[in-house]
């Protein structure tokens, strides 16, 4: 029999196949993220190597080096839900999975928003100059902030404030439990 939470949210599932799911539905999401964080990582590495490197400045190396640590940082959070799943596997702690999985990939957002300012800042230093570096990497930071935590925020209030609720499009409202449990 489903749980009160279950129900509420439109679905006839037990508290262990809403994990199977969310843990399938994180899953695909770190799939879209995990390719960006290898592009960038690979395109940072190969800065290293390239003959303009050696004439970087002391700024635009620490921005590099910063940046590639905080890409390598965005790509460990990002895969460490599938670790902690091989470690935990059939121990019976989907439901624990999922919940330290979902804070992984929170955390590999805000890391991978400071990778994705970083990058730019050093590419738009080096192509033009500091000024224009540090204008783009703040756009690139604006630009992530409002997409990844405000976009959604104000979706969220917007279908409360209108009543649409978790349910799907054309579904009943969600029931208030009875109170025979």
């Amino acid at each position: 029999m489903a749980d009160h939470q279950s129900a509420h949210w439109g679905r006839n599932e037990t508290p262990l196949e809403r994990a199977d799911r969310n843990f399938v539905e994180l899953l695909q999401e770190l799939r879209v993220t995990q390719t960006g964080v290898q592009i960038l990582f690979a395109f940072l590495l190969t800065l290293a190597f390239t003959p303009r490197f050696p004439s970087l400045d002391t700024v635009q190396r620490a921005t590099y080096v910063t940046t590639l640590l905080l890409a390598v940082l965005s790509a460990a959070l990002f895969t460490a839900p599938a670790a902690l799943h091989r470690s935990l596997f059939q121990q019976g702690a989907k439901p624990l999975i999922v919940q330290v999985s979902s804070r992984l990939a929170s955390v590999g957002l805000v890391v991978l928003t400071l990778a994705f300012t970083g990058s730019v800042l050093l590419v738009v230093d080096v192509a033009l100059d500091r000024t224009a570096g540090i204008a783009a990497g703040a756009g690139t930071l604006v630009v992530c902030v409002a997409l990844w935590w405000v976009l959604p925020r104000l979706v969220r209030r917007s279908g409360l404030d209108r009543g649409a609720g978790p349910q799907a499009p054309g579904t009943a409202p969600p029931r208030e439990p009875d109170a025979s449990g």
